[in-house]
């Protein structure tokens, strides 16, 4: 029953999430559970689903799935059909994440690079489409919710040498902000 898996999978998803941002904290020097604290904590993060779809395409090069963005969740882990199409933008280039059978993919979205002040990155990434199958993704969005959590470097990764790198916004300010940033460089262009 889809339901029930879905129900299941959000439940062991929330469960690996509170493991991962407490390693991330510890990574940072903070206490393990002060990043989960920032998002609001497992009772108010969001999980938003998001299924994508790209049909096979027999010129792939003249299209694009998805195009370059970074994801504004805390964190995203995304499920895949095995089919090559996700790439990373790293060192400079497109480089094509491996399909490992079994696994999950999590990026660190832009929520934990502004908590951390820039210390991890929200990773640039795109999909694209496959010459010869169809590729389908299931990916969940892990966010703070929209208006209670206001986003900002944590206190202890800010110093006089290392100074706040973003502004205080709430998490709906933050979209806004970045939506309106894209389209002013689309009008530019």
């Amino acid at each position: 029953d889809y339901i029930e898996a879905t129900s299941e999978y959000a439940k062991q998803l929330r469960i690996l999430v509170t493991k991962i941002l407490s390693i991330l904290s510890i990574g940072l020097g903070l206490e393990e559970g002060r990043l989960e604290q920032e998002v609001g904590g497992m009772e108010e993060l969001l999980l938003q689903m998001k299924i994508n779809y790209y049909p096979k395409c027999p010129q792939p090069e003249l299209a694009l799935g998805v195009e370059a963005h970074t994801d504004v969740s805390a964190l995203t882990f995304i499920l895949h059909n095995m089919v090559p199409g996700l790439q990373l933008f790293y060192q400079g280039k497109w480089v094509t994440a491996k399909c490992v059978p079994n696994s999950i993919i999590m990026h660190i979205g832009d929520t934990i690079e502004i908590l951390s002040n820039g210390k991890y990155k929200s990773i640039l990434h795109r999909g694209l489409v496959n010459k010869d199958k169809v590729r389908i993704s299931w990916a969940v969005f892990c966010e703070p919710p929209k208006e209670k959590i206001i986003l900002k470097p944590v206190l202890e990764v800010v110093s006089e040498e290392e100074p706040a790198l973003f502004p205080p916004r709430t998490f709906a300010q933050h979209i806004q902000h970045k939506l309106f940033r894209k389209t002013q460089e689309e009008f530019k262009n």
